[in-house]
């Protein structure tokens, strides 16, 4: 099986949690890194210059053999298969993972809908707001559902939603956005152990040291 992993250079958790799965489980797979104006062409004609079809013209995209998938879930469930961070004989343990997943698009969402965004000031103070009212409410909801008995958020071992929360929220702290605090995370202690728990596995920091650039700011754990 021949894979390649078609994404822009830069660490979002989108790509991450696929791309690391990958990485995770010793599996061989091909890390394309195209340019932004590379995918601003293929958003219009849903093909690179290479003839790789991306299906709903968006990235990230797997392309097993000559298949190609799309959509952050599909791609996460299976790298996460080949690798063993996504359980294939249990499936109510691969729901609850799901729904970890599709919670990290809903708050991507949540940012990616921040109004005002031709006005930066205002953009920023929308995004201070999100902080303190709907974004804060969900993180709570996220805290009622860690468990304090485990260290991972399904399973026994690390899976593919501990790594999409961990870059997910690694993102949202850092201070990248303008106007999202860098302490999102106080008053949240079983958020940041499981984001601290991740960021400290061997095979993260390999990767980190890897791929990601020196100056990167991976998050406010």
């Amino acid at each position: 099986m021949k894979l390649k992993f078609i994404y822009v250079d830069t660490p979002f958790w989108r790509a991450e949690v696929g791309r690391i799965a990958l990485f995770m489980g010793d599996i061989k797979f091909d890390d394309v890194r195209i340019k932004r104006e590379d995918f601003s062409t293929a958003k219009e004609t849903g093909t690179l210059s290479d003839g790789t079809v991306l299906p709903f013209h968006q990235i990230p995209c797997l392309v097993v053999d000559d298949v190609s998938i799309a959509q952050t879930g599909a791609i996460a469930r299976f790298c996460g298969k080949l690798s063993g961070l996504y359980p294939t004989h249990d499936d109510v343990n691969a729901a609850k993972i799901d729904d970890f997943i599709d919670f990290a698009t809903d708050l991507t969402v949540m940012i990616d809908n921040t109004p005002n965004k031709t006005d930066e000031e205002k953009k920023r103070k929308a995004r201070r707001d999100l902080a303190t009212g709907p974004l804060k409410r969900k993180l709570s909801m996220l805290e009622k559902n860690i468990s304090s008995d485990s260290e991972w958020l399904v399973t026994s071992n690390i899976s593919i939603a501990d790594v999409a929360i961990w870059r997910l929220l690694g993102w949202l702290s850092s201070g990248i956005l303008d106007g999202m605090p860098t302490d999102l995370l106080s008053g949240f202690p079983k958020i940041r152990k499981l984001c601290l728990a991740v960021d400290k596995h061997p095979k993260i920091q390999k990767w980190i040291s890897l791929t990601y650039p020196n100056n990167y700011t991976r998050g406010n754990y």
